[in-house]
């Protein structure tokens, strides 16, 4: 069989698996946005290692290093592209206030208009996401011929961070008393903006991927906690 399938590639694998899950289940029935969710955080977890476990292997080949690359953007395009506009998409399913507005017989075309207005802005957040792994991937090579070691900061914000912004947004959604989804839908449009702005970030090192991985346990159990109660 073509591709690679040694135990470098094994996490951002069991990413796009994860991923695709998140999605499938996301827009099944009614949609299920908080399963979705689970599957965006452990995506993230699986990026937050992937590269450290790949590069743990001394004699992989050039092709080797290459298809993983591919495969890395591949997979995070859609597990913090699709997926998060997947979750969005089954949150407005799910949310009987938009649902209200968008079958009320006295909205007409401008419920119409709302409808597709908050769909084409996940979309666009998906096209925003692709552009910036495109973007990475390109400045990336350029920077090797010159520079070459690991990156110490980032143009623009990562599509991976992703996996800790929605899953709050879901979180902040559960608690309330009050429906958010537009909050959400809010965020895309935000967090699609930042994908593609000049802002510098430093990259995070050990303890930073650490730290985050905490928050996105935390966030795991809370969301866990949250529909385990709400259903109570």
């Amino acid at each position: 069989m073509i591709g690679v399938y040694d135990y470098t590639v094994i996490l951002t694998y069991l990413s796009l698996l994860s991923a695709g899950t998140g999605i499938v289940v996301s827009l099944s029935g009614t949609g299920h946005p908080y399963i979705g969710c689970i599957c965006l955080l452990f995506c993230g977890l699986c990026d937050a290692f992937d590269g450290k476990v790949a590069r743990s292997k001394k004699n992989r080949t050039q092709m080797e290093k290459n298809f993983g690359i591919q495969v890395d953007s591949l997979s995070d395009l859609v597990a913090f592209g699709v997926l998060p506009a997947c979750i969005g998409a089954a949150m407005i399913r799910t949310s009987d206030f938009l649902q209200n507005i968008f079958s009320s017989p006295l909205g007409g075309w401008t419920a119409d208009a709302g409808k597709f207005l908050v769909h084409a802005v996940l979309v666009i957040y998906v096209l925003a996401a692709m552009i910036r792994l495109a973007w990475f991937n390109v400045t990336e090579e350029e920077r090797q011929k010159t520079e070459g070691g690991v990156r110490k900061t980032y143009i623009g914000l990562p599509v991976t961070s992703a996996a800790l912004i929605f899953p709050t947004v879901l979180l902040v959604h559960y608690v309330l008393p009050v429906d958010i989804t537009l909050v959400y839908v809010a965020v895309a449009i935000v967090t699609g903006y930042l994908f593609l702005s000049k802002i510098q970030l430093p990259k995070p090192g050990t303890r930073g991927i650490l730290i985050m991985v905490g928050v996105g346990v935390l966030e795991c159990v809370l969301l866990l906690l949250a529909r385990i109660l709400l259903r109570g």
